[in-house]
Order: structure tokens, then C-alpha cells, then sequence
């Protein structure tokens, strides 16, 4: 059964607006850039699984996406992500997709493994959902079919999704996922991402920064 891995990717330029008391917009851009090649690269270990697809209209997300061979859905209206979506679920199911997997280009500790694993468990018919560390936000969605139910994307995702996919009466799966679950959003996020083990791009630029007391301590103090 073909499936399409659907990455909504917004203007980097201005990205990370809920960082703003921690760093400008200089810090904000590199670090989304970084998060989202962490994501690409994870995705990468997938790619004899899945076609893999950036929905963007900014031009450095599709360079990235040039330079890890994957493709782009076209986001000219760059409105939200879950318009992004929507789009691209018609753009796949007109080309024959009949399974979506959506992530974030923000959950810089995502792996191989855990995609798979997401993969692997997903139902003949149902949903696979993988939440955000503190339950709020829905951060790997696997659709089967494509439309199964339509998706709403904001700080409270994961309970409604799970209710309107309750409502179908179709199997839904809920793996705790620690790489996966962690989306970087608000400055104390920050935090959880420079201290969890690894060896990320995302880490290291944090890590890099954190040798400047101004950066370091803005962050903390916006924490």
C-alpha cells in the first residue's frame, strides 16, 4: 500500500515566533533549519517505506528537500499547517495514496526506529498517533486512508484527533514515542532539548550557543 510522509514546513525566515524572548530571528531561522534537517534525516532511514514529501512554498525547505532527494508538495498559500495538510491529503489521494504519515519539522529528536516502529503498527484500517510529551499536540499521525479523518493542528490536538477518531469506529493506536514526542515550541523546550542525550543538529547549535552567556541566559530566563 503506497504512503505518503507529509513534512508542512512554513516560512523559515520568520519561523519560531514563540522563541522571540529567547533568541531574534537570526537564532530562530538557524535553529528551525536545524530541526528540520534532524527530521529529514530520520526520515531518510524510512525512505524505502514511504515517499517523502516537504509541503512548502519557502525556498530553503526546498533545497533541503532537493538535497535529501525527496519530494515537495507546493504550499503557495502558506497559510497554516492545517491547510497545508488538507491540501496535500487531496494532492495524495488523487495520485493513489491511500496511507498518510504528517510530522512536524520541529521534533529534532525523532529517529529511524521510532518511525518504523509507527510503520509497523499501523492497523489495516485506523490511526496510528504518536502525541507530544505532555499529551497536547499530535506529533506523527498515520492516516489509513488517507482521509480517514480530517486534521486540526494547534497546542490541543491530540485529544480532539483521538476523539474524532474514536467516532469511526476504526482501531487507533497510541505509541509513546520520547524522540518523536519532543517539539520544540516554547523556550523551556529549550532546555529539554539540550540536556536529553544525543547528538543532534538542533543540540549542537544549542550547545554551541550556550558558550555565549547573553544567548544561554536569555533563554533561561524566558523558561
Amino acid at each position: 500500500m503506497p504512503t505518503a510522509l507529509l513534512i508542512p514546513v512554513k516560512t523559515l525566515g520568520n519561523a519560531k515566533q514563540r522563541l522571540g524572548a529567547a533568541f531574534d530571528q537570526q537564532h530562530r531561522t538557524l535553529l528551525a533549519e536545524a530541526m528540520l534537517r534532524d527530521v529529514l534525516t530520520a526520515v531518510a532511514g524510512v525512505a524505502s517505506r514511504v515517499d517523502a514529501f516537504l509541503v512548502t512554498g519557502d525556498p530553503r525547505a526546498q533545497a533541503l528537500a532537493a538535497e535529501f532527494k525527496f519530494g515537495v508538495i507546493e504550499d503557495l498559500r502558506n497559510e497554516s499547517e492545517t491547510a497545508a495538510i488538507e491540501m496535500a491529503t487531496d494532492w495524495c489521494e488523487a495520485r493513489g495514496y491511500d496511507t498518510t504519515v504528517v510530522i512536524p519539522g520541529d521534533i529534532p529528536l525523532i529517529t529511524a526506529t521510532e518511525l518504523h516502529s509507527v510503520l509497523d503498527a499501523a492497523p489495516a484500517e485506523g490511526m496510528v498517533i504518536v502525541p507530544a510529551y505532555d499529551r497536547r499536540g499530535s506529533n506523527c499521525v498515520l492516516r489509513r486512508p488517507a482521509n480517514i479523518i480530517p486534521l486540526r493542528f494547534g497546542n490541543d490536538s491530540f485529544l480532539p484527533h483521538c476523539e474524532a477518531m474514536r467516532r469511526t469506529g476504526k482501531p487507533l493506536i497510541i505509541p509513546e514515542m520520547p524522540g518523536i514526542g519532543l517539539d520544540v515550541d516554547h523556550p523551556h523546550e529549550l532546555g529539554l532539548l539540550q540536556q536529553r542525550p544525543g547528538d543532534t543538529h538542533a543540540q549542537r547549535l544549542l550547545r554551541a550557543w550556550s558558550e555565549d552567556g547573553q544567548v544561554t541566559q536569555a533563554w533561561e530566563a524566558a523558561g
